[in-house]
């Protein structure tokens, strides 16, 4: 009964609206073709919100103490890659465990999350020691997960972290001069960038400068965004998915499948839906009881800001093509289930944020 109470239930409603959505918009996507990856999802997701309940009930004193562990195992996860891993579409980013492929980098976000709050729970982020190891910890596996490569989630991971290092008490000073640091090291991050990366980059100024090639995924995704009009084409009756002008879009692209469809009706309903979801969690984050389970909160709120606002935008033509999933809408295991397991911890907090439990002291950081 304690966790009933204090579990917040307009979060909850967001989750499983959002869950349901993906649900409906992944079977129009795929209705015409592997119908079995709508039911992997639907496992997927259920796998998930069990690890959502369970983690309901996980002590927040026992999550401080485990993200050391839980992000050992995530980094050295992320190390077996480049010498084990399967490669997907050109990139090696998976780890075959027989029943099911698992991206290290989506338990990495999270791990580092949960380290990062650990790790500032019990001090301010105002002294070049305690910076410097946040950054180490945060740096390490963004250079892992950037050689596999992926640079959508090696920003995601470094966006997060900043986000946490400022919630932290990062001076905005340090942070105009990381600012300016970052934007002087462009040139040399370009240099770097392997040719499609690059390639992306330019097209994204010039689609049209290569129709059939690098501009194809944006100009086909544009299409079916701006012919939904109003009210959408239909459930089931989007001409671009149906006849498979639209690549990857039962992943990076389902967006454009629920716009042709639903309409801007549709979008501004999801827009809606994942509103709720990042305000309850900044709620939550402003009334817990530990500076632990607040910047928990920033963490993973930053998290899901930076997905959909990037997916949406590297959709409509706005952001280069870096393939991030949208939170709960776009197909993928790992992602559905690490999404689901961090709202869990999200919810912990809330719950004893509302309730709070006997052993807890006042002013105990991780409590």
């Amino acid at each position: 009964m304690r966790v009933l109470r204090g579990m917040d239930w307009i979060l909850l409603l967001a989750i499983i609206s959002l869950a349901a959505l993906g649900l409906v918009m992944l079977y129009a996507a795929v209705h015409q073709g592997d119908t079995g990856l709508w039911q992997k999802q639907f496992t997927f997701w259920g796998i998930g919100f069990a690890a959502f309940l369970v983690l309901c009930f996980v002590q927040l004193r026992l999550l401080g103490l485990i993200s050391w562990p839980f992000y050992a195992l995530a980094l050295l996860l992320l190390i077996l890659v480049p010498l084990v891993g399967d490669v997907q579409m050109g990139a090696r980013r998976w780890l075959n465990l027989g029943i099911v492929n698992l991206q290290p980098s989506e338990l990495m976000k999270w791990a580092l999350m949960l380290i990062l709050a650990s790790w500032f729970a019990t001090r301010e982020a105002r002294s070049m020691q305690d910076i410097g190891v946040a950054l180490l910890l945060a740096v390490v596996p963004a250079a892992l997960i950037v050689n596999q490569p992926d640079l959508g989630t090696t920003l995601v991971l470094l966006f997060a972290a900043t986000s946490l290092l400022i919630a932290a008490g990062l001076p905005w000073r340090w942070f105009g001069l990381a600012v300016i640091a970052a934007i002087g090291s462009l040139p040399v991050l370009w240099h770097f960038m392997h040719d499609y990366q690059k390639q992306r980059v330019l097209t994204l100024l010039d689609p049209q400068s290569d129709p059939l090639g690098a501009g194809y995924h944006v100009i086909q995704s544009t299409i079916a965004i701006g012919s939904g009009g109003l009210m959408g084409k239909g459930f089931l009756q989007g001409t671009q998915g149906r006849l498979h002008f639209l690549p990857e879009q039962h992943t990076d692209f389902i967006f454009a499948v629920l716009a042709e469809e639903g309409g801007f009706i549709a979008v501004v309903i999801l827009l809606l839906l994942y509103t709720v979801l990042i305000t309850r969690m900044l709620v939550i984050s402003n009334r817990a009881h530990s500076r632990f389970g607040s910047l928990l909160c920033i963490g993973v709120a930053s998290i899901f800001m930076l997905y959909i606002t990037v997916n949406i935008g590297m959709v409509s033509g706005i952001f280069p093509v870096v393939g991030l999933p949208l939170p709960f809408i776009s197909y993928g295991g790992s992602a559905m289930v690490t999404m689901l397991a961090a709202l869990g911890l999200v919810m912990r907090v809330s719950i004893e944020s509302r309730d709070r439990i006997p052993w807890q002291r006042p002013g105990s950081s991780l409590a």
